[in-house]
């Protein structure tokens, strides 16, 4: 079987918060040839780029070829999806992509991408996009038409999966994983980051995009409610502007840091906190800060977020609270828990998880897919045990991964 091209269609920069997308794309990378394509820039009057034709810029970030569409000029959603499909031509012809593996992160790229023959099209739903602040008109239409040329669809969490399993007969969950051993380190001394050097203890902290899906009344009530301790948030802002933060002595706003940057943070943090509000944007939310923050051997407190508190919360790795008052006490109690014990079970927990193991069993489902002949079922996991020992072998002498005669998607 030919290993297919990957072409990725993602409503997110690839050098906004580093997340799904990006773990499982540079690891689709080691075996075949990943264009992420990102939104469409539109450059601002005076930009270098204002006056030219509408073009792609491309650049290789860790084996990714990441593709951004420059479109001058503002124009209507006609417009836009005929621009956006003759520079899709364009990179088809110029980088010679023939029946590419089609990967959509948002449905907002079906307009522009019906035409192209490909070998398959995945829905990897992450999100409910359509309770976002400011989601665009026509989204959910066109994730019903998504659905219904998609020949296999992932999903981010057990939330998201239950609204999927219904609507497509090929729908599989792969909640969000974790790339333990970067996030581990942030157990080891580590030089404090500048951006919270000094800062007293103990440290409550979060770590992600600041949007409306926090609830920031509860951060402001627990910063009021325990002035002695400081509350860090780490992340940019999004659909928010900063007068919408609460203000307060003991709240820090750091702003986005680097990937490689966030263990050095969450290592100088006593708490991980997860203050989600209860609304339309969170609720099918599996937040990938959950194993993130428990492999830096943080202690968790989170609002009571269905994929959190299963199975999180449910086995004692999360404590669960949604006010100030429960919030406090779950600090306090976490604060005089014995870490030692902690760290045994969430090791334990942990071992199950990898971006390397999600990548190889969406890999097995791919394979599964493509050989028509036969329906798909679930992952064959025979199959993904024997892609984990190549892919150390792979790792062991720098060859390139294959999966076998047969068993390349």
């Amino acid at each position: 079987m030919v290993t297919r091209d990957i072409v990725c269609f993602s409503h997110l920069r690839w050098d906004f918060v580093y997340q799904r997308p990006n773990h499982l794309m540079v690891r689709a990378a080691a075996g075949r040839r990943v264009f992420y394509v990102e939104e469409p820039r539109v450059p601002e009057p005076g930009d270098v780029e204002a006056g030219t034709a509408p073009h792609l810029a491309m650049r290789v970030v860790a084996g990714v070829h990441v593709v951004t569409p420059v479109l001058p000029g503002a124009a209507d959603a006609g417009t836009t999806a005929a621009a956006l499909s003759a520079l899709l031509d364009e990179l088809c012809a110029r980088e010679a992509i023939d029946r590419p593996i089609l990967w959509y992160y948002t449905p907002m790229a079906v307009p522009w991408t019906r035409h192209i023959r490909a070998s398959a099209r995945v829905y990897d739903c992450m999100d409910f996009l359509a309770g976002f602040r400011g989601a665009p008109a026509g989204l959910l239409a066109l994730e019903e038409e998504l659905l219904h040329n998609a020949d296999v669809v992932f999903t981010g969490g057990a939330r998201l999966h239950e609204r999927m399993a219904d609507r497509h007969g090929r729908a599989y969950c792969f909640p969000s994983s974790v790339d333990a051993a970067h996030f581990r380190s942030a157990r080891e001394a580590i030089a404090e980051p500048a951006g919270v050097a000094g800062l007293g203890r103990p440290r409550i902290g979060y770590a992600g995009v600041i949007d409306e899906r926090l609830d920031l009344g509860l951060v402001a009530g627990v910063a009021a409610a325990r002035p002695d301790w400081e509350i860090v948030l780490v992340g940019p802002l999004a659909k928010i502007t900063p007068d919408e933060l609460p203000a307060a002595p003991n709240i820090h706003a750091t702003g986005i840091v680097d990937y490689a940057e966030l263990p050095a943070y969450l290592g100088s943090w006593d708490i991980g906190w997860m203050p989600f509000a209860h609304n339309e944007a969170t609720r099918y939310i599996s937040p990938t800060k959950t194993p993130e923050y428990l492999a830096a051997g943080l202690r968790v407190v989170s609002t009571s977020i269905r994929d959190v508190v299963e199975p999180y919360g449910t086995r004692g790795l999360v404590e669960i609270a949604d006010d100030v008052a429960s919030t406090i006490s779950a600090v306090e109690r976490l604060l005089a828990e014995d870490r030692a014990a902690h760290l045994v079970r969430v090791d334990a927990f942990l071992a199950t998880m990898s971006w390397d193991r999600t990548w190889l069993g969406m890999q097995a489902i791919l394979t599964e897919t493509q050989r028509r002949d036969r329906p798909v079922t679930t992952p064959d996991d025979s199959l993904v045990r024997r892609m984990e020992r190549r892919e150390t072998v792979r790792r062991a002498t720098g060859r390139a991964a294959t999966a076998g005669a047969g068993e390349t998607a």
